[in-house]
């Protein structure tokens, strides 16, 4: 089992910034795939960006050039920084992780709310 615990999440001004970050413990020494989900209010869960163990990233054309997906595989620990944030961002952010073997895990989530 993977445990994932996300925070940073909080609100802010539209145009600032956040840093989430999401760490991952139990039995995580085979986790392949990380990254972050966000779900708005009446809306779908949908992707934001992921990462893989080797650094291969992809994202949302929603936030690409706005998001920046990073990973520390040693301390199995993944982070997004959003920055040019818009009250559109707001939503819960979910933490995401896939095992080798396929085993998926998903966080509790952490809320971003934008201002405008």
């Amino acid at each position: 089992q993977v445990q994932l615990v996300e925070s940073g999440g909080g609100l802010v001004q539209a145009g600032g910034s956040l840093r989430l970050s999401c760490a991952a413990s139990g039995s995580n020494d085979r986790i392949y795939r990380m990254g972050w989900y966000r779900q708005g209010s009446g809306k779908q869960r949908e992707l934001v960006a992921t990462i893989t163990s080797y650094g291969s990233t992809n994202y949302a054309d929603s936030v690409k050039g706005q998001f920046n997906i990073s990973r520390d595989n040693a301390k199995n620990t993944v982070y997004l920084q959003m920055n040019s944030l818009k009250p559109e961002d707001t939503a819960l952010y979910y933490c995401y992780a896939r095992h080798i073997y396929g085993m998926e895990y998903w966080g509790k989530g952490t809320l971003v709310t934008v201002s405008s």
